[in-house]
């Protein structure tokens, strides 16, 4: 007999946190020649010492400490202003932060890698696989290609883990896109000149981080209520200036068309607000973006956020699988379906991504639903190719999966529109939705698909209960027909997916020996017209999920 797989745990579903902090951006229209210039001295002025702080940064490592911190700060603010100088060394402790936990994600990698195809090796040519453990290599020659690049993961795993010891990271200020574009530019369809236009503007520093209690929330960027920018100029350049106190304003205005009256509010109450002033080299255009950080939002309850029902969502790696399921964990009307497409540039992908959640949401809101049920899903450790072996295909479908994407633009737009988040434990709820309900479901005008059963099984276990769909009752007069009835008892009994017992004695209508407790209750007999059968089971199939 075979050996049963272990299943594992299914952790609880819990409510998705919102965002903790907003961002805006407007464009900086009518600039002069003059503005451009200014902005410019003071991106690559502010830039090259960024660049020199995250070198001192990088070589301080772990070493790193509050005296170190303010050494560096010291210096920078003889070459700029202690708001300046503050602004560029949190953004390279954080720089260095981010850098460091990408590190440590690639050392947990490359150690997963080493263990399966130790594994595999270690297993004869051939075998399979067993328990959700994948099997010996197909053949001599792929198990011989599989000696070489353990060796090279092993030594690249040596070598990752000696900088994560030391401390030591690999930064680029710029982007790692724009470095490696450099040295093929042909197949990324740039100029050298194009390119250097792209690289410095990447590496400008314009940003300042807000302070409360000062003047409209930010003193080193300052933007008053009518949408003047003024912008305190470092003091190597503050010959530039065309203010008083050095600082040098702006022609150009802006107005925050979305969540304008927000941050209208935060600047007025002198609250603060971090600004960053951005150039988009391919467009020619500048930018400003204005953030901060919302505090004490009001955590809705899990029971709440049920008691109208949710929406199963299914994610795909071209649509939203969707269907609204009431409180009892029954289907309600009919799935949607909404495709995007993930080919193209970021932004084209960010827009398919928004277009969909906004059909989404809309419909949702339309039932009066208060909470969308999600997978939480996590591929890191399901995109390598020693996980997978030669499926190519499945892992590039997985990879085109917009998990991270879809579930941080889903959790902001949810936040604004008031509807909760409630996120679930991905397994088996594709296979245990295909296998209990998009039979059930499918008609003859209507086959359901597997996505769509999978957003079922996955709003019932954002409900809280079971993803296994009961037996449908008798169709014909009576339970003679078709057999006994289903046990109709709450989530929590034990054993309740099985028949009602037998009752010991004679069949009948008179009193016998054996006759059960509960003979004489009409609520408790498989007989028709009782009372907890009308209303319901005349509607339609669907099963009863109380």
């Amino acid at each position: 007999m075979a050996e049963k797989t272990q299943m594992r745990q299914i952790a609880r579903p819990f409510v998705a946190n919102g965002p903790s902090g907003v961002s805006i951006r407007d464009r900086l229209k009518d600039l002069t020649p003059q503005d451009e210039k200014v902005l410019r001295a003071v991106g690559e002025h502010m830039g090259r010492l960024a660049s020199r702080d995250l070198a001192r940064r990088c070589v301080h490592g772990r070493e790193h400490s509050t005296d170190t911190w303010a050494e560096r700060k010291r210096e920078l603010t003889a070459d700029s202003t202690a708001r300046w100088a503050g602004a560029v060394t949190k953004a390279t402790h954080d720089q260095w932060g981010l850098s460091r936990r990408a590190q440590h994600q690639h050392l947990q990698s490359l150690d997963a890698g080493i263990r399966t195809i130790r594994h595999r090796l270690s297993l004869p040519v051939g075998e399979k696989g067993s328990r959700g453990k994948p099997g010996g290599y197909r053949s001599k020659h792929e198990w011989f290609h599989k000696t070489r690049r353990l060796a090279i993961l092993e030594n690249r795993y040596e070598q990752v883990r000696a900088d994560h010891e030391s401390g030591r990271v690999s930064v680029v200020r710029g982007t790692r896109r724009l470095l490696t574009q450099r040295h093929n530019l042909v197949a990324a369809d740039r100029t050298e000149v194009q390119w250097r236009a792209e690289w410095e503007a990447a590496r400008h520093f314009l940003t300042a981080d807000g302070e409360s209690g000062k003047r409209y929330g930010n003193e080193t960027i300052r933007v008053t209520p009518d949408g003047r920018i003024s912008i305190r100029l470092p003091a190597p350049l503050a010959y530039l200036a065309n203010a008083g106190h050095g600082r040098y304003v702006l022609t150009a205005k802006v107005a925050f068309p979305h969540r304008g009256d927000e941050w209208l509010d935060r600047i007025e109450a002198n609250r603060a607000v971090a600004y960053r002033i951005h150039r988009d080299a391919r467009r020619g255009r500048w930018y400003l973006d204005a953030s901060w950080t919302r505090k004490g939002l009001p955590v809705v309850p899990m029971d709440t956020l049920r008691s109208g029902g949710v929406v199963g969502v299914d994610t795909n790696a071209d649509h939203l699988a969707a269907w609204r399921l009431d409180t009892h964990g029954n289907p309600v009307g009919a799935p949607r379906r909404f495709d995007y497409d993930m080919s193209g540039t970021a932004t084209r992908r960010d827009a398919q991504l928004r277009h969909a959640l906004t059909r989404l949401l809309h419909w949702v809101k339309a039932y009066g639903v208060r909470a969308i049920a999600i997978e939480d899903l996590d591929f890191t450790n399901s995109k390598t190719r020693e996980r997978h072996g030669r499926r190519k295909r499945f892992r590039q479908l997985i990879s085109s999966i917009p998990a991270g994407r879809l579930r941080a633009r889903l959790l902001s737009m949810c936040a604004e529109t008031g509807i909760g988040v409630i996120a679930v434990d991905p397994a088996y709820t594709s296979r245990w939705g295909t296998q209990h309900w998009q039979k059930p479901l499918s008609r003859s005008k209507r086959l359901v698909s597997r996505h769509q059963a999978a957003s079922v099984a996955i709003g019932r276990r954002a409900l809280g209960h079971r993803i296994r769909r009961r037996t449908e009752p008798p169709r014909t007069h009576q339970s003679d027909g078709r057999g006994h009835r289903t046990v109709q008892a709450r989530t929590g009994t034990r054993r309740r997916e099985e028949h009602r017992p037998r009752v010991v004695g004679p069949r009948t209508r008179s009193t016998g020996t054996g006759r059960g407790p509960n003979a004489v209750n009409q609520d408790a007999q498989d007989r028709s017209g009782r009372p907890a059968e009308c209303g319901f089971w005349q509607q339609g199939s669907l099963p009863l999920s109380l």
